[in-house]
């Protein structure tokens, strides 16, 4: 799980450009439309979630405790929780937020997996 820590924090942080852009177009459209959406702010903070869980993934990678895992199922479930109920007409926010939601299951995983090894260690099953 080290790995896929460092590589969803790397991407985390390289997308969080693209999203900001992307919410920033989208956030002028809205305005400019005067459709009422928020799909543009809803966008600025996925993309602001996604950065700060990217970093608290690159920061906990190596970390055996689940303090890092829980604050990345929440920052990443608040980013796709954000980003499902406000989509609108920026459709590539619901990309984001599948992104996000991808994030927050692998870290629920990884809870779940570094239980059992620390079991296993303990009984003395250690391989």
């Amino acid at each position: 799980m080290k790995v896929w820590k460092l590589v969803s924090g790397i991407l985390s942080c390289v997308l969080f450009v693209i999203v900001m852009f992307q919410s920033c177009a989208a956030g002028v459209v809205n305005a400019l439309e005067d459709n009422g959406e928020v799909s543009g702010t809803a966008g600025f903070l996925v993309a602001v979630f996604m950065l700060a869980g990217g970093i608290v993934s690159m920061a906990s990678r190596k970390s055996e405790k689940k303090g890092g895992n829980i604050a990345l199922i929440i920052l990443f479930g608040f980013a796709a929780l954000i980003g499902f109920a406000n989509y609108g007409n920026y459709s590539d926010l619901a990309v984001w937020s599948f992104w996000c939601l991808i994030n927050a299951v692998l870290a629920i995983v990884s809870i779940i997996t570094g239980k059992k090894k620390t079991d296993d260690e303990l009984n003395g099953d250690e391989n």
